[in-house]
């Protein structure tokens, strides 16, 4: 199962990453979501599923759970 790290912004408390885990975990083939929080700075959100995930799946789920953000490379 690979598991993928991402920079997220936009999230600043516990109710985000609540928010974030809960829409990540609704996507098909996703078996498990950690973050690890940086208030106001760039997140941690790795993702382990069956196979790779588009990033434009990302990026909407994070939208839907927030308005959340992929951070620019």
């Amino acid at each position: 199962m690979p598991t993928t790290t991402y920079a997220v912004t936009g999230m600043s408390c516990e109710h985000c990453v609540n928010a974030v885990t809960s829409e990540l975990r609704g996507l098909a083939g996703v078996s498990e979501v950690t973050v690890d929080l940086v208030p106001d700075g760039a997140s941690r959100v790795t993702i382990t599923s069956d196979g790779p995930l588009p990033g434009s799946t990302i990026s909407e789920a994070l939208d839907e759970a927030g308005g959340y953000q992929l951070a620019s490379a």
